[in-house]
């Protein structure tokens, strides 16, 4: 079996083009020791406090935090804490307005911090949402393609 266009036979090159990509992936696995090893698709978030009102927040003064809370409660899962004022929960078009208003009185980008047990989808709605305020240079590494016409 060979190449039709050299005389290097094709299973050579893909035997050589395989184990070049078994050796990239196994570099970036890291270490197979369970106890020197990374946990592959372990996320570890912050925890929101257990109480229903924010505490004041220690860091700097004018720090914004969005919280996501599980659902269940009867409440919305969003609040947008900034320190010195009340923060209620709300829901996903009022947190679009506040982010909206907040953007344009600071450049600050709030931070997420979603509770242990909150939805992936409603973070995510957070996330999309901060991101819609506070666009950034990031582009995505996939793109999807229309149909052709």
């Amino acid at each position: 079996m060979t190449s039709p266009h050299s005389d290097t036979p094709a299973w050579l090159f893909s035997f050589v083009d395989l184990a070049f990509l078994i050796l990239l992936a196994m570099t970036q696995v890291g270490s197979l020791d369970s106890e020197k090893g990374l946990d592959l698709g372990e996320l570890v978030l912050p925890r929101v406090g257990e109480q229903a009102p924010a505490e004041a927040l220690a860091v700097g003064g004018d720090a914004t935090q969005v919280r996501v809370y599980p659902p269940g409660d009867a409440q919305p899962v969003f609040e947008l804490v900034t320190a010195g004022e009340p923060s209620p929960r709300i829901g996903r078009d009022e947190l679009r307005d506040r982010l909206a208003r907040l953007r344009a009185a600071s450049p600050e980008r709030p931070a997420l911090a979603p509770h242990a047990d909150s939805r992936s989808e409603d973070l995510l709605a957070a996330v999309a949402l901060v991101e819609d305020a506070w666009p950034s240079e990031r582009r995505a590494l996939v793109e999807r393609i229309g149909a052709k016409p």
